[in-house]
C-alpha cells in the first residue's frame, strides 16, 4: 500500500479495515485484531490494516518506533500462537507527520485463523470471537482457492477413514481454548471442518490433513506418510543390520513412537571419576533428534512420491533423509540459517504446535545446534539437493 492508501483508511474512523493502537503494551489485542483481518469475514477480499502509534481517534501518539517494536510485531506472525501463520507484513511509515508502525494484514486463503484457540472476527466496530454460524461462513470461503496441498480432499476416502476417538480425545483438547471447547454444540461435521480436517462439500471429505493426523490408515491414501527407521551394526549400509521398523500411523501416534525409538536406541555413559557426582552422558542429546526428526516431518513433500522420512542410525553418526528440497524463500545458500525459514504443509505444521511438538516455530536447527554443543557432538552437516534434504549428526567423540 503507497502513503495515500494508508492515510485515506488511518483516517477513516468507521472502516472495519483498520484499527488503531496508542501503543503495544496490550499484545494480545494486537493479535486479535491480525486475527480478525485474516479471517476477513465480510469478504472484503482486501488487507486489514493495524496503525501504532495513534489513539482511537486518530490522534498521532507519538510512540517512538525503533527496531526493537518492529521485531515485536513481526514476531507475531511465526510464534505458534496465531495459526495458521497470518500473511502480513510490518514497516515504519511517517503518515501526515505521525510516525507509525503499520502491520497490514492479507485475507488468509485457508480461514478460520485462531488466535490462542479462538477465531476472532471483525465487522463494523465489533471484534469478537466468532459464533458457529460464522466459522462456518470462513470455512466456507475455502472451496474457491488453490489450497496447499495438505488441505486437498481425498475424494476416495470417507469421514469413516477418520479416527475421531483420536479426534475427540486428543486433537480437540490441544487445539481450542477450554472454555471454547466446553460450549461446543457443533456437530462432528462442523467440527471436522473447522479444525481443516474435511471439506465443506454437500458430501464432506477427509482431507489430507484429516488423513495424516487422525486417519485411521494415513498410508491408504498417503503411501508416503511413515518414517524408515534402520539401525546398522557398522558405518556402511551394508554392514549387519542391528533393528529396523517402519513407524506410521496417525501423526500423533506416529510422533510419540518415534521419540520412544530415538530414547531406546539412545546410549548412555557414565563417568563415575568425578566422584562423587555421577555424570551420565549421551552420545545424542534426545532433544536434538526429536527437533531434527520433527522437522523432517513437518518439512517434508508428500506429494508425488512414495518415499518416507528415512533415520539411518550407524555407529558413528545418524542420517536423516526427507523428501522435498529447499521450499519458498529457503535455498541452498541460507539452508538452516536462523530467521530463515518457510512452509510447504502449513496446516501440518499447526497441528504440530497444536499437539505441542513445536513450542516455536522457525527455531528447531538453531536448537539441535545448541543441545549438540552442550553435549560435545560434532556440528550438524547438509546436504541439500532439489528432491531432498540429508542432515547428519556424528556420534560424540
Amino acid at each position: 500500500m503507497n502513503d495515500r492508501e494508508l492515510e485515506i483508511l488511518l483516517n477513516d474512523l468507521e472502516s472495519d479495515r483498520v484499527e488503531r493502537k496508542a501503543s503495544i503494551s496490550d499484545k494480545g489485542k494486537l493479535c486479535e485484531a491480525i486475527c480478525a483481518f485474516a479471517n476477513d469475514l465480510p469478504n472484503h477480499q482486501k488487507a486489514g490494516v493495524l496503525f501504532i502509534g495513534v489513539h482511537d481517534n486518530g490522534i498521532c501518539a507519538n510512540l517512538p518506533i525503533d527496531d526493537r517494536l518492529l521485531l515485536t510485531l513481526s514476531a507475531m506472525r511465526s510464534d505458534g500462537n496465531i495459526l495458521p501463520f497470518p500473511t502480513m507484513i510490518v514497516q515504519k511509515r511517517s503518515i501526515g507527520g505521525c510516525e507509525l508502525a503499520v502491520v497490514i494484514v492479507e485475507p488468509s486463503d485457508a480461514p478460520p485463523v485462531r488466535f490462542n484457540g479462538r477465531v476472532w472476527i471483525r465487522v463494523g466496530p465489533r471484534r469478537a470471537t466468532a459464533t458457529a454460524e460464522e466459522e462456518r461462513r470462513l470455512a466456507e470461503k475455502r472451496r474457491s482457492k488453490d489450497l496447499p496441498f495438505d488441505l486437498r480432499p481425498l475424494s476416495s476416502a470417507s469421514l469413516d477413514d477418520l479416527d475421531l476417538e483420536i479426534f475427540r480425545r486428543v486433537y480437540l483438547p490441544s487445539a481450542l481454548a477450554n472454555d471454547i471447547l466446553q460450549e461446543n454444540q457443533r456437530t462432528i461435521e462442523q467440527q471436522l471442518q473447522s479444525m481443516r480436517f474435511a471439506t465443506v462439500e454437500p458430501l464432506p471429505k477427509p482431507t489430507i490433513l484429516g488423513v495424516l493426523v487422525i486417519g485411521n490408515d494415513p498410508r491408504q491414501f498417503v503411501p508416503s506418510a511413515y518414517v524408515q527407521f534402520l539401525r546398522i551394526d557398522g558405518i556402511e549400509l551394508t554392514d549387519p543390520i542391528k533393528d529396523q521398523k517402519e513407524i506410521g500411523g496417525p501423526l500423533p501416534d506416529l510422533l510419540r513412537m518415534l521419540d520412544e525409538t530415538f530414547q531406546v536406541h539412545i546410549s548412555v555413559a557414565t563417568d563415575i571419576t568425578a566422584q562423587p557426582i555421577e555424570l551420565r552422558q549421551p552420545d545424542y542429546p534426545i532433544v536434538a533428534l526429536q527437533q531434527l526428526g520433527r522437522n523432517a516431518v513437518m518439512h517434508r513433500t508428500y506429494e508425488g512420491t512414495n518415499a518416507p522420512v528415512r533415520i539411518t542410525w550407524f555407529n558413528d553418526r545418524i542420517e536423516i533423509q526427507n523428501p522435498g528440497g529447499p521450499f519458498g524463500q529457503v535455498n541452498r545458500q541460507n539452508f538452516g540459517k536462523a530467521g530463515i525459514t518457510d512452509y510447504r504443509n502449513p496446516h501440518l505444521a499447526e497441528a504440530m504446535k497444536n499437539l505441542g511438538y513445536v513450542q516455536r516455530f522457525g527455531i528447531g536447527i538453531q536448537y539441535a545446534r545448541q543441545q549438540l554443543q552442550k553435549n560435545g557432538n560434532p556440528p550438524l552437516e547438509f546436504t541439500v539437493e532439489d528432491a531432498h534434504v540429508l542432515v547428519t549428526l556424528k556420534r560424540k567423540p
